[in-house]
């Protein structure tokens, strides 16, 4: 691709280096920031901006946050003895989209994968340990998406658990094997969730 200036191929670029944007789709949105006004884009470029440098991670689950504590977390309504396992704020949104989950999350940053060298250091599930710890958790539910990363950090962390007096479940398989849960409809979500089974259960099948 051929471009009559250095300034428009940079911004090109950048913008292609995000997901899902390849070279002819970032040319379209950075044309489309050059028609619009200069106060327009000056927005845009704040609003990154504070989203990369104000941003927080909640300190009990992890979620991100504009304050230490999440909405979810300080919400006195949510049922704090029941922690749901995710594996990024997708997939709390996706939950939460269905109205059928009053609990706690717990985002875990990712899934093990030793292909990409990703591990259970790498994650947040000691935190998770040590809040199972504290004593006031009830109930575990396993959340992560029906891949081989997926069921391999459910069931590390599944035997990191079984030692204490709690229960642990995961949602059920309405969420096809190999899909990620962000992609499911609302109503099988929430039926997943409301319907889980105990983890040890999903071992046998």
């Amino acid at each position: 691709m051929e471009f009559s200036s250095k300034l428009l191929e940079q911004a090109v670029y950048e913008m292609s280096q995000l997901p899902g944007i390849g070279k002819r789709t970032a040319l379209r949105l950075v044309l489309h920031l050059l028609r619009q006004s200069e106060n327009q884009t000056q927005l845009l470029t704040q609003a990154l901006l504070k989203l990369r440098t104000e941003i927080k991670f909640c300190k009990n689950c992890h979620n991100i946050s504009d304050v230490e504590l999440c909405e979810i977390c300080a919400n006195p309504n949510r049922d704090a003895s029941i922690i749901c396992v995710v594996e990024d704020v997708r997939d709390v949104m996706a939950i939460e989209n269905t109205s059928q989950y009053r609990g706690q999350y717990h985002v875990l940053g990712g899934k093990i994968s030793p292909l990409d060298g990703i591990g259970p250091q790498d994650l947040t599930i000691y935190s998770l340990i040590e809040k199972v710890k504290s004593g006031f958790v009830d109930e575990v539910i396993f959340a992560l998406s029906s891949t081989m990363e997926g069921d391999t950090t459910n069931f590390y962390i599944f035997r990191q658990l079984e030692s204490f007096n709690i229960k642990t479940s995961t949602i059920a398989r309405g969420i096809a094997v190999g899909d990620e849960l962000e992609f499911a409809d609302e109503v099988t979500l929430g039926r997943s969730i409301l319907h889980r089974v105990p983890f040890e259960n999903s071992l046998k099948s």
